[in-house]
C-alpha cells in the first residue's frame, strides 16, 4: 500500500513508522488515522519483522488530533458520525493488536490522540525534552479512542486523573518517574537507542515473544472493553453541550470560562 501521510522503512527484522506531517507537527487527521489502521494490520501477513519502532517526523511526536481537518467536521447523519467518530479507536485497537514488539521513539510532543498512540505500543523511548498532555479537558472533551484504560494501566488512576481531568503537562523525567517511559536519552541518540531496543527483542523466539505480548496484553486489558465501549457516545454528548462552546472559546482566546455544568 502507498502511504501519503506515512513513512515506512525496513532494516532487516526491524520496521520504523514515520509519521510524517511535520509542518502539522504530525497532527492526527482522518486520512493519517486510517493510514495508521492500515499499516498496523499490514503487520499481521509480515512473518520477517520482528519489532515496529514508531516515531515522528520533524520536532514532535504527535500534536493530537487535527482540528482544523475537514474530515472531523462532518455533519451528516448521528449513524456516520458515530462511526466515523471511531477512527481513532480503529487506529488505536491496530496498534495495541500489532504481533510484533512496538516501541516509540518520542520526540517532543505527545498531546492528546498523540499520548494515546504511545500508551498503545509496548515501550516507549524518550528524547529530553519529549512531554505528555491530555488537552481535551479543556475544550470541554472527554478523552476518546479507549485509551483511557491504556494510560491507567501505565501510571494509576490518580496520576491517570491528574492527566486526563486536569489537563496536566508532565515533563519527560516525571515520565521516567512514573514508568511511562522505559529509556531517556539525548535527542540526537534517541534513533539508536530505539534500534538497539527493537533489535534486542527482534533477536528473541518470534512465536514467544508475541504469545507472551499477547498474554500480557490480555491479563491487563480484560475489562477495558465492558467499561470503556462508550467513550465515542461521551464524546458526542460533551461536544453538544453548552459548557464544551464555552472551554473552546476560553482555550482559544486564552480566557477563563465560567462553567454552568449545562
Amino acid at each position: 500500500m502507498t502511504y501519503e501521510h506515512l513513512q515506512i522503512d525496513r532494516d532487516g527484522p526491524v520496521a520504523t513508522v514515520t509519521f510524517n506531517r511535520p509542518g502539522r507537527a504530525n497532527a492526527l487527521n482522518f486520512d493519517l488515522l486510517a493510514e495508521i489502521e492500515a499499516a498496523a494490520l499490514e503487520f499481521r501477513e509480515d512473518a520477517d519483522t520482528r519489532a515496529v519502532i514508531f516515531t515522528g517526523a520533524g520536532r514532535h511526536f504527535s500534536s493530537g488530533a487535527d482540528l482544523t481537518d475537514p474530515g472531523t467536521a462532518y455533519r451528516g447523519p448521528l449513524v456516520l458520525r458515530r462511526r466515523r467518530s471511531r477512527i481513532g479507536e480503529r487506529a488505536i485497537r491496530a496498534l495495541y493488536g500489532i504481533d510484533q514488539i512496538t516501541i516509540a521513539a518520542w520526540n517532543g510532543a505527545a498531546m492528546g490522540g498523540g499520548a494515546c498512540i504511545t500508551t498503545a505500543l509496548d515501550f516507549r523511548i524518550g528524547a529530553n525534552g519529549c512531554f505528555m498532555q491530555y488537552p481535551e479537558v479543556d475544550i470541554g472533551m472527554n478523552l476518546m479512542w479507549k485509551s483511557l484504560p491504556l494510560l491507567t494501566h501505565l501510571v494509576g488512576p490518580a496520576r491517570a486523573k491528574r492527566l486526563v481531568a486536569g489537563g496536566e503537562r508532565i515533563a519527560a523525567q516525571t515520565l521516567l518517574d512514573w514508568g511511562v517511559l522505559d529509556d531517556l536519552v539525548d535527542p540526537e541518540a534517541l534513533p539508536g537507542r530505539a534500534q538497539e531496543m527493537a533489535r534486542q527483542y527482534a533477536a528473541k523466539p518470534p512465536i514467544a515473544v508475541q504469545m507472551i505480548k499477547q498474554s500480557v496484553n490480555r491479563i491487563v486489558s480484560a475489562l477495558d472493553e465492558s467499561i470503556m465501549h462508550m467513550d465515542v457516545d461521551q464524546n458526542l454528548l460533551a461536544g453538544g453541550s453548552e459548557d464544551r462552546s464555552l472551554a473552546a472559546d476560553a482555550y482559544l482566546n486564552r480566557t477563563q470560562a465560567n462553567f454552568t455544568g449545562n
